[in-house]
């Protein structure tokens, strides 16, 4: 046995009770680790479970897309950066000779000084310039809530990207204008952001354009309700399947889009049949001001149904059906009591064929008296009793948009999808006179009624019976057509001069300030005759309709001198 090692039984339960205590530390200690990975695993996998809380938009439209874009699952270098639209700068004012510069040249100095950058541009990183973007416009630039305009061009929006607009658009207080050039929209796509318009407050201003969609459901954007102002088409191969829903998006018998007052369809492929529809579609629509079709596939029988549209058209046994029902419903105030109404508004009534109305012996015996009495009766009972006698079998020219003294007495009156304002304002014999009344009923003084003007339902206007057809004046409420770069001849143009004609001498005849008739009309790059006679004469009667003309004035001399300022 070695020297200096105590064998003895002592100390070997010495060693064996250390060794026990040495593993009992390792254990413990392996246990504690085991616990504290079990409870961070059991923790993370809470954190995956867990649902995030949804995020609430606050109006700013780049925080708001940046941090809902994270939440969807986009990388940072993935998620579209959102910036300020490039404008174009000023021109600078020219300068003032008078003025001295405070600024005199200095002598030219030989050390070559770096041209400063161009400020009309700005450098970017390589393939920076493709990436997508969302180009905004603000009121004040320092003001983040202050978005009106927002540009998306030239990168597809998908179904995730929509969600996203569906929450953070609504929220843009200012937002007025929204622009999609050529985004690869789908007919769910299209549909899902149409849903989104009604919901953001001040939306007024919509451009889709470059999306061609093989479904092409574009009625959808402007349904009834929408509340969309300007909207803009082009270039969506847009064929006449797509102006058909266009066309009862516009407004049917029973309907009408009251919002709408400029549309572009230019850069289409929009042919006769497209024409018609759309034509149709406004025949009882009285809200359109604007409406562009150039650039489209339109020859002489599309724009011989524009010369009736804007001229005068016939009744279709719906819309004659339809006509009848307004006038019951607004004509006789003693309807609602029960009472039947006096034989003297039955005997007005002219939807009835001629010839029964010819044939009943009660108009006859009417008209007898109405000679009789035609000395003792005031003005206006003569007035109407000339109109009978001139009448008698032949056209009646029956005026139903007439306001009832005693509507308000009684009557029931169905809700007006025509209607704009309250306020009506009459022109008789060169004078403005309103018709407006307080709350007490009392009339208004005139400089306190604002001037505006009600729009009637055009099955209300005044009709002409023609051949047992009732006839109504065409749509006066377009002032601006374009159909230039089209197919259209000569024929064509012989009707839509007749049109512009018969606008001009119902415009005389019978001037009504929210019915003007034709501005401005674009008929450009047709297939016309340099010498032909319709369109020079088309265009000498526009140039007096243009609201930018200014007729020449003529000199005590006699030369004649140009009033354009």
């Amino acid at each position: 046995m070695p020297e200096g090692v105590d064998d003895s039984p002592a100390n070997a339960r010495f060693a064996s009770i250390a060794k026990k205590v040495k593993m009992g530390k390792r254990t413990e200690k392996a246990l504690k680790e085991k616990a504290a990975a079990s409870t961070s695993q059991e923790a993370s996998e809470d954190d995956v479970n867990k649902v995030p809380e949804p995020y609430t938009c606050t109006g700013h439209f780049d925080p708001d897309f940046t941090e809902l874009c994270r939440r969807a699952g986009l990388a940072p270098s993935e998620i579209p950066t959102v910036v300020i639209r490039a404008k174009r700068p000023g021109t600078p004012p020219p300068p003032d000779p008078k003025a001295k510069d405070p600024n005199p040249p200095e002598e030219a100095v030989d050390v070559a000084e770096e041209e400063p950058k161009p400020k009309t541009y700005v450098t970017k990183e390589r393939f920076a310039y493709f990436k997508p973007c969302i180009q905004v416009e603000m009121e004040n630039e320092d003001k983040p809530a202050t978005v009106t305009e927002v540009y998306i061009r030239g990168w597809k929006i998908d179904d995730m990207m929509v969600g996203i607009f569906k929450t953070c658009f609504p929220t843009i207080e200012k937002l007025h204008t929204i622009n999609f050039w050529n985004t690869g929209l789908t007919d769910k796509t299209l549909r899902d952001l149409a849903a989104i318009f009604p919901q953001c407050p001040n939306l007024k201003n919509i451009v889709i354009e470059g999306n061609p969609i093989p479904e092409e459901p574009w009625a959808c954007i402007m349904g009834e309700d929408s509340l969309i102002i300007n909207l803009s088409l082009r270039h969506n191969d847009i064929t006449d399947r797509g102006a058909s829903g266009i066309s009862s998006a516009l407004s049917t018998v029973t309907t009408c889009n009251k919002n709408l007052i400029s549309l572009n369809l230019s850069h289409n492929k929009i042919t006769d049949v497209g024409a018609e529809a759309i034509a149709k579609g406004l025949r009882m629509n009285r809200i359109l001001l604007c409406l562009s079709l150039a650039s489209n596939r339109i020859t002489d029988k599309g724009a011989m149904k524009f010369g009736e549209l804007l001229s005068r058209f016939p009744l279709t046994h719906e819309e004659v059906v339809e006509r009848r029902k307004l006038l019951r419903d607004k004509g006789s105030p003693d309807r609602g009591s029960g009472k039947s109404p006096p034989p003297s508004r039955r005997a007005e009534s002219k939807d009835r064929p001629g010839s029964v109305r010819s044939g009943s012996h009660l108009d006859k015996g009417d008209k007898k008296r109405d000679k009789s009495s035609k000395k003792k009766d005031n003005k206006h009972e003569k007035k109407n009793d000339k109109e009978d006698d001139k009448k008698g079998n032949k056209t009646v020219a029956i005026m139903d948009n007439k306001k009832d003294k005693d509507d308000g007495k009684g009557g029931t009156k169905k809700a007006d999808t025509w209607k704009k304002a309250e306020t009506v304002t009459k022109t008789t014999k060169g004078k403005k006179t309103t018709s407006s009344k307080d709350k007490k009923g009392g009339a208004m003084p005139e400089s306190e009624s604002p001037d505006m003007v009600e729009a009637i339902n055009p099955l209300l206007e005044s009709v002409e019976s023609i051949e047992g057809q009732l006839w109504i004046p065409g749509n006066r409420s377009i002032i601006s057509l374009n159909l230039s770069r089209n197919e259209i001849g000569e024929a064509g143009l012989k009707s839509i001069l007749l049109a512009v004609q018969y606008q001009i001498t119902l415009a005389n005849l019978a001037p009504n300030p929210a019915l003007k008739g034709l501005m401005r009309l674009s008929l450009g790059r047709n297939p016309i005759r340099a010498d032909s006679e319709a369109y020079q004469k088309i265009q000498d009667l526009m140039l007096t309709r243009d609201p930018f003309y200014k007729a020449q004035a003529k000199s005590p001399d006699g030369d004649t001198q140009s009033l354009a300022g």
